[in-house]
């Protein structure tokens, strides 16, 4: 029987329609909610027992929407899949088109098993619970992020004439980081940007995006961290939430991935990672030969644009969404700001001036928060 836990509006006939995609011989079809993220997505995990069907049986696929997989019950165990509730502004139709390029460059993502693009209805395959975060250890990380980084040389490597993705242009980059001053300094803080203030955030914006443009662009997950990462019974890492896909800088999914928001890492080990990696995309013939001092400087200014962008995005959701959790991962990202500004800012007017406004003006407001806590990166993990 299907059991009808949180039963109502749209997650009723997300339950008729999960019914509906499985044979008549499936026993104990049960959903139950499961956590979120910070989208309004909602998940639901699905099992279905067909240990008493006494034969194989298949769940079907929707055809009319598109999907081919065909993934078969075994007559003699539990199954288990994730039904998501997508609305209209999650780009759902975007999802099941990154899931199909990625899996076919080789990554390892949910497969897909049904869908209904009208109605936001989704049927995927269940990776478990075990984010790559949960597991990052002194001692797993280096071998955990190989592997991650691994994958993003075959994401980079799909050729962008058949991506079919939107360009991380300099309006969007705009976009992103005016949500700073936007939601994380007038809103959060209380503290709007005066014409002067503006006019140094402005120049510092226009300095990150052309740094970002000037790089090889490449398809780009943009959301590549330890929080998107799952780690799989087999230990291979599987990738989700890539329907917000790009083409974009090249440096842009390793920034994600080992400037973290939600955990840190020494610089050396970043550094090695980084390095390592610059060399796979070279010889898989990604982009050209690139000196890795430039590498480097590319990464760091390309963190410092998704910090920025994120100190943003983390004060919406506390304040629009209500999910105040965010605000504790505030700290660490203040903490990668601060630090990448210091390492530049001897080299050009717009990251000083920037960061003499950023220390004199963000931080203080910053400390007074409830939320704050002193961050120091330091050579082992800094967020605890």
């Amino acid at each position: 029987m299907l059991e009808l836990s949180y039963c109502m509006g749209h997650d009723e006939e997300l339950y008729a329609w999960v019914r509906q995609q499985f044979p008549s011989n499936a026993q104990g079809l049960s959903i139950a909610l499961i956590a979120g993220d910070a989208s309004p997505r909602r998940y639901y995990r699905v099992k279905a027992d067909t240990s008493d069907s006494g034969v194989d049986s298949a769940v079907k696929t929707g055809a009319d929407n598109g999907v081919n997989s065909v993934v078969n019950l075994s007559s003699d165990s539990t199954v288990s899949w994730i039904a998501v509730l997508s609305p209209p502004s999650e780009k759902f139709a975007e999802f099941i088109h990154v899931q199909g390029l990625l899996a076919r460059a080789g990554l390892r993502v949910p497969a897909l098993l049904a869908a209904d693009l009208e109605r936001g209805f989704m049927l995927l395959e269940d990776l478990g619970d075990t984010q790559l975060l949960a597991v990052l250890t002194d001692s797993t990380v280096a071998s955990l992020y190989t592997q991650s980084l691994a994958m993003l040389v075959n994401t980079a490597g799909i050729p962008i004439e058949q991506a079919q993705l939107p360009v991380y242009d300099v309006s969007l980059l705009k976009q992103e980081l005016d949500l700073f001053p936007e939601w994380f300094m007038a809103q959060l803080l209380s503290g709007p940007l005066l014409k002067e203030s503006r006019k140094v955030f402005d120049t510092f914006s226009d300095y990150l995006i052309a740094s970002a443009t000037g790089q090889p662009q490449v398809v780009v997950h943009r959301d590549f961290h330890s929080r998107n990462l799952m780690l799989l019974e087999n230990n291979a890492i599987a990738t989700i939430d890539f329907q917000d896909a790009v083409i974009g800088p090249v440096t842009y999914d390793p920034a994600s991935l080992l400037k973290d928001c939600y955990v840190a890492w020494p610089r050396a080990m970043q550094l090695r990672l980084l390095d390592q990696h610059r060399a796979g995309l070279e010889a898989c013939g990604v982009m050209p030969a690139t000196d890795s001092e430039q590498f480097v400087r590319w990464f760091d200014l390309m963190g410092l644009q998704r910090h920025i962008k994120c100190l943003g995005i983390f004060a919406r959701l506390s304040i629009r969404d209500d999910k105040h959790v965010y605000l504790g991962d505030l700290p660490l990202v203040l903490a990668y700001v601060g630090d990448t500004l210091s390492l530049y800012k001897d080299g050009d007017a717009a990251i000083s001036d920037f960061a003499h406004w950023f220390d004199a003006v963000v931080m203080p407001l910053c400390e007074q928060q409830s939320w704050y806590r002193p961050v120091v990166l330091e050579p082992s993990m800094a967020a605890q």
